[in-house]
């Protein structure tokens, strides 16, 4: 068990690193209070930070960043965000599981976020394999990487893996926001009501719960939940690669294995994440 500690940089950070261990000291969350919290004022990448940090990462690790001048999105698109725009963050998580076992991992994390944004009554719904819509339009996205623990490795064990899971939310989306980003994007504006710190100890609890469940008991207790926040049930889809159309026909939902489910004409089908798109047919 590894013991919470919290620290800032000293650039002019305004969220306090402090302030959210003291929040989930007085939760009585176990599983958030193993986490080390840090806060940078501005950094490329949350996700870069910590990966590079791995070899010496002693346990768990929430890295908030009120800017990120070179985020990644998914598929390595750039993503610029500034600390009235959007909430961001990466968690280092070790599991005691071989990459291959980690299926699934990026929608539980959505069924996580989805479910801590209810608890200040924003609905949402999720979009396979890693996106929150609000209204249909996006909120959040998820980014997770992972690299196999190196000293194991060497050991000839290969039962561990980090990852890194990097979360965006949109706090504030004004137009000239979203006509520099070419498509419209919800947000949350009506959290900027409450302290930074109290959103993220609500969001690292609901995660760290999240990623320890998984650990013990991999996908199967977020499927029935990720289907009843399923943005697309029943509506026509396509699976896209590249440009190419690869599937089209009635989304489904996701089975046990995270594996997006549709109805084509030539019947059922089951689409592994990876390189591919899913999109409405217009």
């Amino acid at each position: 068990m590894w013991a919470m500690h919290a620290s800032e940089t000293t650039t002019a950070a305004t969220i306090s690193a402090g302030r959210i261990a003291a929040l989930i000291a007085s939760s009585c969350n176990g599983n958030a209070k193993t986490v080390a919290i840090e806060v940078v004022a501005e950094t490329g990448s949350t996700n870069a930070d910590l990966l590079a940090r791995l070899g010496v990462l002693e346990g768990p690790t929430l890295l908030v960043a009120e800017s990120q001048t070179a985020g990644r999105g998914r598929a390595g698109r750039p993503w610029r965000t500034t600390a009235t725009s959007a909430l961001t963050f990466s968690l280092a998580w070790k599991f005691r599981r071989p990459v291959h076992g980690l299926i699934g991992l990026p929608l539980a994390v959505g069924v996580s976020l989805a479910e801590a944004l209810g608890i200040f009554g924003i609905d949402v719904e999720l979009k396979w394999p890693n996106d929150v819509l609000r209204d249909g339009a996006k909120l959040a996205g998820i980014l997770i990487e992972t690299a196999q623990d190196k000293a194991r490795d060497r050991e000839g064990d290969v039962s561990e893996t980090w990852t890194v899971i990097g979360i965006g939310v949109n706090l504030m989306m004004p137009q000239e926001l979203q006509d520099r980003i070419g498509r419209t994007a919800a947000d949350v504006s009506e959290l900027l009501a409450h302290e930074r710190e109290r959103l993220l100890a609500i969001l690292l609890s609901a995660l760290s719960d999240a990623l320890a469940d998984f650990e013990a008991r991999g996908f199967s207790p977020f499927v029935a939940r990720w289907n009843r926040l399923h943005a697309y049930a029943g509506r026509i889809v396509r699976i896209l690669d590249d440009a190419r159309v690869v599937h089209e026909g009635t989304a489904v939902g996701v089975d046990d294995q995270g594996c997006f489910l549709m109805d084509t004409a030539g019947g059922r089908v089951a689409v592994v994440a990876g390189d591919v798109s899913l999109r409405l047919q217009e």
